[in-house]
């Protein structure tokens, strides 16, 4: 019989041929120790020269194409490609991984760079995207991840200079990155008329911001900050794909073969050129270099890698050679001497010396060669060709012998036979033809058998026989030379061959996989003398199994480095090597074969760690070696725990269901009931499928769990404690070493850990968002701060976790058997074991990722339990056979037998060990397993007098064992948990049913007793009193489903599984009578009320039987049902019966024959039924939940006195209703406990206690019914019902603004205007007539502009500084206006600008660093961040671009930005808060979930992140004295959340303990002492609460919306704001005491009539109010004095802008009908007028006395100045007026409309105002006006992107251009015509440039556009895409802008931010 393990040899990887410089750039350098590092397919190679040694990393399992060196030049980073691609960070001088980074990328790594100190690595991913992600390597963490570009980057680099800033290049772009908090924002390299905007390759920096990129034209480009400086044309002939930076200087490396070296200042030192040394060739492109002192590094494209020395640089050393590009596929070995020869698609053909690792010949060739062979005698070498011909050369002198092409396929395989006389060569035609040798090659035979291509021949040793393998998997036979096709297979029986490379044949079978017909092995090679095969595939593994291996998916050892598929393998003559070549990474790998006499040494030798061992997995196909796995264990393994619905699904479940119920819902619905039931005690522990999971605490309680709960029991006391956190079954549990917290371990869809304190039963941290399906296994370091988990995914996936702080520290897949155990090493806490399903494996942490080894155990056990011991390399586990295996390292030393059958449990002491396994025995041993010192068997016979039960059977099989407090602690397999002492006794302290489902439950009818049966085969009556203990158990021959106590309780009825019935005595638990009338399960049996007379019996097959008790005869039978019958009620006479089927029928049957009734609903409700147990029927209808189809209610009992009704269903809830249920979705209190289905509820005699069993949970669980007056509310006391009333929550027009706002993302805004036609930048220009010659004798042209009130010099305007803003934000954003500096500042917000406002100098500084709106600010109160504001802002999606939403948090002093947030909450920002000690912010998102995001701002990392509310959230806070505690509040919601180390846990507010309270729409919050919450509501209340729970309501707190509320730190008062009309007692502003019981009113005396208050703060005896109509005011405390600090219209866009002529004055009319005076040098609004209407433009007369303003509804007005009162108005259009003006002379007033006309008005007449004209045949809407300077002429810039021109007054339009350029403009503000065409940018595709005007001196022109951008031009500017300056700060959509008198302001305002912004001109000096 063969053997079947794997062999005892194995192969080490002794060199590699080549570099991979096809596709990869900068990869080749010196490390610290003058080694080089590169790297081939995926190997890391670092090769020693003067040594000539190799050694190499294998940690990746694809290839690595790309490669970074650390500053200190020891560590690398190397990053793979493949689906889930990561990096690895490696030591080269000791090749063991430090770091694994993973998770992030997609597709592969394309680049990597360190930072200067080396604590940063920055990748670049080969997404879409192109994904640039900073890590801190070390701890394998991300820092800051954003999309890099849309197309590839080639290089990324860090800025030397200066910290946090980086360089990235790729097609036709460079960008340079700045990293604040976990933000990376790019800026884009700026070419302009340096250079040509190309592709570039390769950067490097220096210091003074300047940069040095390597362009794709050879040239290279110089930048200093983002713009291009300089080019230094014609660097290299072509592509510089690499650069590299030294103490000297920079090397260059290009496509032209040259590399450059340039000084410090990149000034030319030398060039070398490679293509004219003697080794050089035509084509030689270099990928890399590195300069270090005099020895530089070159790697090409083409392989190679040369060594220059500087001063010899014309003789450089080739130190390293291989294949180029193509595939590799020819492979031969030398007959006699160590040579392979190899032959690729490049057209080489190479022979490599084996002993000197190096290239000896080689020889270019016409074709692609495909194959190889060498004559016998090692003279000739065969090549076959791609193109079907073959070649012979000598080997001596590569010269031709013959070439000879008799195919049109390629050749793939040839060989010559033993005897030297013949050459077979197979081809792709399906045909081997057979050639003499001798005969120079004449053919001689033809073998045509195949119907597809050859793949593989061999010959037999006497040459005549050939067999080979075809592409349709077919092994045929050969007669040589002939070719003739041997049929008969028994000729061949004898025949030995020489070589053995076939993949097909008996002997090979065991090389393919058991059940799979792939064929993706390439080659094989027999080694006969050791009795190896060595295979390779197209994953690139080389195995190597035993030979012949008959039986398929034999065992083999496997071996990693290639990548992708593995063309060929070949052993060399003497077996010493093998060689294996790789196709796409056309490497040559050397393997040296070690023997197995050898391998005992060389394991020592070789502890080269692989991430894959040589022992693999897949090797374990075939058991056969591995005994038979334990009942038990077998079972265990097979459990999945799928859950069809988890509970995390309900929400969304909920959601889809949500509309189909609206209608229902409306109705009133039954309230909740008003008392509650609390767990009181549960009898089971979880031991069938779990093990260890059972310790004493630091007080000496016993903690344990059984189904979702943790239970702390006292053993002294006999009571429980119950942790309730978790929501499904727990699978694990783990103790703390300092025994005081407990971590458990759940199932769930995202199963969570929750790290729990056994005193207060509050949860630490929760763990999420790692494991799938459920958390397996839990381990605590020694010091406590670790944790180790184990997940049920496929992979079984560990995760080592920092467990205070929720952070996952490293993961990695663990195996893909069951693990059973993880151990964290108490010696190294780096080091952990995991143990499992056939295997031991031994971890370490390296970075983000875990390094595992498989332990080395000859045969593979199972392994159940395992501990460290006295040492950190000293392991013990216990295994399914019952043996503990000893462990030093990861190596076996000894194994021990300690139990018959397996060790579940094993222990470790001070000074020794104690084991507990299936026999029922513990054990004690000394500390090396030598001597066993004790054991102790479980028998009854020594079960203690005061245990709590009974012992089902002698030695239960033992799953937990723990020591503490002089005693031994045991849980048994059976659900029981005793106590051994160290004397002998066993007391039994708690127990439950073992496995199986527990069904059956009934309470005693006068005693605290209550009996179940379970599909364990057990009866059992329990003691519901105060003992708590089983009193009586009674093994049965089949499992039952139900019991019941006959009405007297002298009497048990029980319904087993297979039909049949018994009756038992109650106390004794003997037999009275049984039956078996049935072949399916009984489901419920009764006896009938009052003397228990009848009892009836359902079963599954749909009847019920009636007997007759004391006559034990069948009386009845119940027919006509049509499903089985799940429950079953008698009526009080005991003469009905009602019953229920699986199919929800409802039937009714008289007793006691059994006739059928029909009785119609209303009958069924006055029927006075003895017990209620059915679930269908009218008066229970509201128990079905919204979710039905995927949950059944199983379970329902009403209590005696009528009142309640107790349920139970599949989800595992307990709920509570009030009877009768009427009515649809009635509300409920709902209980968490039970993990999937209770299956049974029952109230007790006296309903003071609720019973109910869970299904394959096994337990008993007894709840206390706590009567209604019972009112102190517990935590974890119930959940309110599933389905908010649907009551909305109030109405109220602001607040229903805010929540529908949709902000546009600047970046994607489109026209404001209605435009048609093709923008002026796409028009084509007709060319004029009389294009005049260049020397004119007409007169000079005359200026565009007038321009005669300018000084005398006319200077242009170089910069525009932000000067003052005139706007706040109020009417759609809250709580953003706070006192900064005790009051002597105010910061707020308007547009995308943080303004802070001194209030003694009304001077405003500004922060301007956000790219788009702000929407939400707050001030970090704690001392000690004084100033520190965070604002955050609308965005795009959360893809952590640019246009991502984002928080800044700054200094409001400086405006120094200290952390940029970018956010995941698409859309934006909406509400942030710090917490109490300042360190954390909480944002909220305007995303659908509308999620709730912590962050530690300083370092910017994500703590937690949860879904907050499926709709609009306004506010969250934190309490102002917690940093984990905060509340939110928004559209029907609030919720109170408590952050547990990275999780989220949140509870909804509970209403229902105030009277008729109903949830509204919360729209503030602020906090009390004790745990008080205030949120103010849209009805003008404001609720209290005390936890989460509701306890009074301030009614009315005002009269409309409470939009804001103040919590002031020093003394506990509350300021709210909210809408109402000003009344004498009341305000929209109140000031509260600490509880909101007393207030007082301010008036805000702003003479609106109604006020809303929308943002308030409380200083020193001041107020800050910011209000809805854009003011911010501050009001006394004493003497409630209002002063009005900011003002800004209250509704936009804002559209008119006038500025006056000759004073810094400006006026503007806007949206919310008021038209508003402005004093610049003031800084304040000096008058406001209301008209009523909206406005929409607004002009000054040129005297400045008189304005004129247009209206939207189509009328105008004109005022005098210095009265305001009407001088005139008129409307003679309906539509709005977009423009109006005076003509220069005064004479003449044009207004412009949407009617597309332009009327004139001669004011001269007087002030009637009599149209006197207007032009006609205007082609759209009119936007812009201008006058000529003799007011006789007007341009009009329209909506149909023309300008046109009139004459005044007539209105007659001017059409020749020649006319049109004389023309002199007194103003220009027209965005169209042929001078300022240059105005329109190249992304002005959905947006347009919406406003312009042209300074005094007319030198400048500004613009505004729907980007909410100000741009300074130059005037005129004919070209298109002129040249300009950007300035940022408002919101999208700019309206106006205009320049004031002197040029010495331009004045801009703002559509959508209803801002005006005032920024001062800097003109050029003289």
């Amino acid at each position: 019989m063969a053997d079947r393990t794997a062999p005892n040899c194995h192969l080490r990887l002794e060199w590699v041929y080549g570099y991979r410089g096809h596709q990869c750039r900068n990869n080749l350098y010196y490390t610290a120790a003058k080694e080089i590092v590169y790297f081939v397919a995926g190997v890391g190679v670092v090769y020693n020269t003067r040594e000539h040694k190799q050694k190499f990393y294998l940690g990746h399992n694809d290839d690595i194409i790309s490669l970074a060196l650390h500053p200190e030049r020891v560590l690398v980073a190397t990053g793979q490609v493949g689906k889930e691609p990561y990096i690895c960070v490696w030591d080269s001088y000791t090749l063991q991984t430090v770091s694994i980074l993973k998770d992030v990328h997609t597709h592969g790594i394309a680049c990597l760079a360190f930072d200067l100190e080396g604590q940063c690595l920055v990748s670049v991913g080969l997404d879409s995207k192109n994904t640039i992600c900073v890590w801190d390597w070390r701890r394998g963490k991300v820092l800051a991840a954003a999309p890099g570009h849309t197309d590839r980057i080639f290089d990324i680099s860090w800025d030397l200079y200066q910290p946090s800033k980086l360089v990235s290049c790729g097609v036709k772009h460079i960008k340079f990155w700045s990293l604040c908090g976990n933000a990376l924002t790019p800026k884009r390299g700026v070419f302009g008329k340096t250079g040509d905007l190309q592709t570039i390759l390769c950067l490097a920096c220096a210091k003074d911001e300047v940069t040095y990129s390597g362009a794709l034209n050879g040239d290279i480009y110089v930048w200093k900050g983002i713009n291009l400086m300089r080019t230094v044309q014609g660097a290299h002939g072509s592509g510089i794909f690499s650069m590299n930076v030294c103490e000297e200087g920079f090397a260059t490396g290009g496509r032209d073969g040259c590399v450059r070296l340039w000084d410090l200042n990149f000034k030319p030192i030398t060039v070398i050129d490679l293509r004219e040394t003697d080794q050089g060739y035509k084509g030689l492109s270099v990928r890399s270099v590195c300069w270090r002192g005099d020895h530089i590094l070159v790697g090409t494209q083409d392989s190679e890698i040369f060594e220059v020395v500087v001063h010899d640089r014309t003789k450089p050393f080739l130190i390293m050679q291989g294949h180029c590009e193509g595939e590799l596929w020819a492979l031969a070995v030398h007959p006699t001497k160590p040579l392979a020869m190899t032959g690729s698609d490049d057209r080489s053909v190479r022979i490599w010396s084996l002993i000197d690792h190096a290239l000896i010949a080689r020889c270019n060739m016409e074709e692609p060669i495909r194959c190889a062979a060498v004559s016998t005698d090692g003279i000739h070498l065969a090549l076959g060709m791609k193109d079907g011909s073959f070649t012979v050369l000598r080997v001596r002198d590569m010269t031709e012998v013959v070439h000879i092409k008799d195919r049109k396929e390629a050749i793939h395989e040839l060989k010559y036979s033993p005897d030297g006389a013949h050459l077979a060569v197979g081809s792709n035609d399906n045909s081997v033809d057979i050639y003499g040798v001798v005969q120079r090659y004449k053919k001689v035979g033809e073998c045509i058998g195949s119907n597809s291509f050859i793949t593989h021949m061999d010959w037999s040793t006497d040459s005549k026989y050939l067999q080979t393998n075809d592409g349709s998997s077919r092994r045929l036979f050969y007669r040589m030379p002939s070719g003739k096709e041997v049929t008969n297979r028994e000729e061949l029986k004898l025949v030995q061959w020489a070589s053995w490379t076939c993949v097909l044949g008996p002997e090979v079978n065991g090389i393919w996989p058991k059940y799979s017909d792939i064929n993706d092995i390439n080659s094989v090679d027999a080694n006969f003398n050791n009795q190896v095969l060595v295979t390779a595939d197209d994953y690139g593994l080389v195995k190597l199994l035993r030979y012949p291996c008959v039986k398929k998916g034999a065992k083999f050892k496997k071996y990693l480095g290639h990548s992708a598929h593995i063309t060929n393998a070949r052993w060399s003559h003497d077996y010493q090597w093998v060689i294996t070549i790789g196709g796409a990474d056309h490497s040559v790998f050397q393997w040296k074969f070690v023997p197995e006499r050898k391998s005992k040494e060389a394991v020592h030798l070789a502890a080269q760690e692989t991430l894959a061992d040589s022992n693999s997995e897949e090797s374990d196909s075939d058991q056969s070696d591995v005994p038979e796995m334990d009942s038990e264990i077998e079972q265990e393994t097979q459990l999945t725990y799928r859950r069809q619905v988890y509970k995390e699904d309900l929400p969304q479940l909920k959601e889809q269901c949500k509309e189909k119920h609206r209608a229902t819902a409306m109705k009133k619905r039954e309230r909740a009931p008003g008392s509650g039931v609390k767990l009181h005690f549960i009898h089971g522990y979880r031991g069938y499928d779990c093990r260890s999971n059972l310790f004493y605490t630091q007080t000496g309680e016993i903690v344990y769990h059984v189904a979702a709960i943790g239970v702390v029991y006292n053993r002294q006391q006999n009571t429980q404690r119950f942790y309730m956190g978790h929501d499904d079954d727990i699978l694990c549990l783990a103790i703390h070493p300092m025994k005081d917290f407990v971590a458990t371990g759940q199932v769930g869809r995202d199963s969570s850990i929750h790290i729990w304190d056994t005193e207060t039963l509050k949860p630490m941290s929760v763990l999420r968002g790692f494991h799938q399906l459920g958390v397996c296994a839990l381990d605590f370091s020694v010091d406590g701060k670790r944790l180790a988990s184990v997940g049920l995914d496929d992979n079984h996936t560990i995760v080592l976790w920092d467990w205070r702080k929720g952070e996952k520290l490293s993961a990695m897949r663990g195996s893909k058997d069951k693990i059973f155990v993880v151990k964290i090493n108490p010696y190294l806490p780096d080091k952990l074991i995991t143990a499992g399903v056939k295997h031991m494996k031994f971890w370490h942490k390296a970075g983000g990722g875990l390094i595992g080894r498989k332990g080395n155990m000859g045969k593979t056990e199972t392994m159940m339990c395992a501990v460290y011991g006295w040492s950190e390399e000293m392991v013990f586990s216990g295994t399914c056979t019952g043996d503990i295996c000893i462990w030093r390292d990861m190596f076996l030393m000894k194994t021990v037998k300690a139990h018959d059958g397996p060790v579940f449990s094993v222990h470790a002491l001070e000074k020794g060990f104690v084991t507990g396994g299936k026999d029922g025995i513990v054990a004690l041993w000394d500390d090396t397993f030598e001597r066993c010192l004790k054991t102790y068997a479980i028998k009854r016979a020594v079960l203690a007098p005061g245990s709590k039960g009974l012992l089902l059977e002698d030695n239960p099989s033992i799953r937990a064992i723990s020591l503490g407090h002089g005693h031994i602690l045991v849980g048994t397999k059976n659900g029981e948990i005793l106590e051994v002492d160290k004397s002998g006794p066993i007391t039994l302290l708690v127990q439950g049913h073992m496995e199986g489902e527990v069904w059956g439950l009934a309470t005693h009818p006068h005693l605290p007793l209550c009996a179940t049966v379970s599909d364990d085969k057990t009866l059992r009556i329990w003691d519901l009193s105060p003992s708590h203990c089983m009193l009586a158990v009674r093994k049965l021959r089949k499992g039952g489903r139900c019991c019941c106590f006959s009405p007297d309780g002298k009497a048990l009825a029980v319904g087993l599984n297979d039909g049949s019935f018994l009756i038992v005595n109650a106390d004794t638990l003997e037999d009275l009578v049984s039956f078996h009338h049935r072949k399916d399960i009984i489901s419920d049996i009764r006896f009938s009320p009052g003397s228990g007379k009848y009892l009836a019996v359902a079963s599954g097959d749909t009847f019920v039987d009636i007997y007759n008790v004391m006559s034990s005869k069948r009386v009845g039978v119940c027919k006509g049902c049509l499903n089985y019958i799940t429950h079953l009620d008698w009526d009080k006479r005991g003469k009905l019966l009602q019953v229920n089927t699986g199919a929800k029928e409802q039937f009714f049957f008289e007793a006691p024959r059994g006739k059928r009734q029909t009785i119609p609903a209303t009958e069924v409700e006055k029927i006075d039924w003895s017990t209620w147990t059915c679930v269908l029927g009218t008066s229970v209808e509201g128990i079905w939940p919204l979710i039905n189809e995927v949950t059944e209610v199983t379970a329902a009992c009403l209590s005696n006195d009528r009142k309640v009704l107790a349920t139970g269903d599949d989800l595992g809830y307990v709920k509570l209703f009030k009877y009768p249920v009427k009515g649809k979705y009635a509300k409920f209190k709902r209980y968490v406990a039970h993990s999937t289905h209770v299956t049974n509820v029952r109230w007790t005699h006296d309903d003071s206690l609720l019973v109910t069993v869970g299904g394959s949970d096994t337990c008993l669980m007894i709840w206390a019914h706590e009567p209604e007056g019972h009112r102190e509310f517990k935590q974890c006391d119930s959940e309110e019902s599933d389905i908010e009333s649907e009551d909305d929550g109030g109405y109220d027009s602001d607040v229903t603004r805010e929540n529908e706002i949709n902000y546009t993302i600047k970046a994607l805004s489109s026209n404001m205007r209605p435009m048609t036609g093709v923008k002026p930048h796409l028009q084509l220009k007709e060319p004029s007539v009389d294009e005049r010659p260049p020397v004119s004798r007409a007169l000079p042209q005359p200026e565009k502009l007038q321009t005669n009130n300018v000084g005398k010099k006319k200077r242009p305007i170089e910069d525009l500084v932000l000067e003052l803003v005139f706007g706040y934000r109020g009417n759609d954003c809250r709580n953003n206006v706070h006192y900064l500096n005790e009051g002597a500042d105010i910061i707020y917000h308007t547009a995308s600008i943080g303004i802070v406002l001194n209030l003694t100098t009304s001077c405003q500084s500004f922060y301007v660093e956000h790219s788009d709106e702000i929407l939400c600010l707050t001030i970090n109160q704690t001392p000690k961040f004084p100033n520190v504001v965070a604002t955050g802002q609308v965005g795009d999606t959360g893809d952590m671009s640019a246009t991502s939403p984002s928080i800044h948090v700054w200094d409001a002093m400086t405006k120094q930005t200290l952390s940029v947030l970018r956010c995941f909450h698409s859309g934006g920002v909406c509400s942030i808060s710090f917490s109490a000690t300042g360190k954390l912010l909480l944002s909220v998102g305007l995303d659908p979930e509308h999620t709730v995001t912590i962050w530690k701002w300083q370092e910017g990392a994500k703590v937690a992140s949860r879904i907050g509310h499926t709709q609009r959230i306004f506010v969250a806070e934190f309490r102002p004295d917690s940093d984990t505690h905060f509340v939110s509040v928004g559209i029907k919601h609030v919720r109170f959340w408590t952050l547990a180390g990275r999780a989220l846990l949140s509870k909804k507010g509970v209403l229902s303990s105030v009277e008729d309270a109903r949830m509204q729409t919360m729209l503030s919050v602020a906090f009390g002492a004790n745990n008080l919450t205030f949120t103010g509501t849209i009805s003008g209340d404001v609720c209290v609460w005390k936890e989460h729970i509701l306890v009074r309501i301030v009614a009315k707190a005002h009269t409309g919306p409470v939009f804001t509320m103040y919590t002031t730190l020093r003394d506990g008062l509350i300021v709210t704001g909210g809408k109402e009309r000003p009344s004498k007692e009341g305000g929209a502003l109140k000031l509260w005491d600490q509880e909101l019981k007393r207030c007082r009113a301010f008036r805000l005396e702003t003479g609106q009539i109604i006020d809303c208050v929308r943002s308030v703060c409380r200083g020193k005896g001041k107020i800050l109010v910011g209000t809805r109509n854009a003011e911010i005011i501050e009001v006394g405390e004493k003497n409630a004095a209002c002063n009005i600090l900011v003002n800004g219209h209250m509704d936009g866009p804002i559209w008119g802008l006038g500025t006056h002529p000759s004073r810094d004055v400006f006026l503007s009319a806007a949206e919310d009908g008021t038209v508003r005076l402005w004093d610049i040098p003031e800084k304040k609004m000096l008058n406001k007028v209301n008209l009523g209407h909206p406005a929409r433009t607004i002009s000054y007369s040129p005297e400045g006395d008189m304005v004129a303003i247009g209206m939207k509804n189509g009328e105008f007005i004109i005022l005098l100045v210095a009265s305001l009162k009407i001088w005139g108005k008129k409307r003679d259009r309906r539509t709005p007026i977009q423009d109006i003006r005076f003509s220069p002379n005064s004479c003449y007033l044009a207004v412009g409309s949407t009617e597309s006309a332009v009327d004139f008005y001669d004011l001269t007449l007087g002030p009637q105002l009599n149209r006197i004209n207007c032009c006609r045949d205007i082609p759209s809407f009119v936007m812009q006006m201008d006058f000529s300077a003799d007011s006789a002429y007007i341009q009009i810039s329209t909506g149909a992107y023309k300008r046109l021109v009139y004459e005044v007054p007539s209105g007659k339009q001017v059409t020749e251009q020649a006319h049109i350029d004389r023309i002199t403009w007194a103003t220009w503000t027209s965005v169209l015509g042929d001078e300022v065409i240059g105005i329109w940018s190249r992304n002005t595709d959905k947006a347009d440039v919406t406003c312009a005007c042209v300074s005094h001196s007319g030198l400048n022109i500004v613009t505004g556009d729907d980007f909410g951008m100000v741009k300074l031009f130059d005037f005129p500017c004919p070209e298109k895409f002129a040249k300009h300056k950007r300035f940022l700060g408002h919101s999208a959509h700019l309206t106006n802008v205009r320049f004031t008198n002197g040029d010495r302001f331009v004045v801009s305002a703002g559509g959508d931010d209803r801002s005006l912004f005032v920024w001062r001109c800097v003109h050029a000096p003289h």
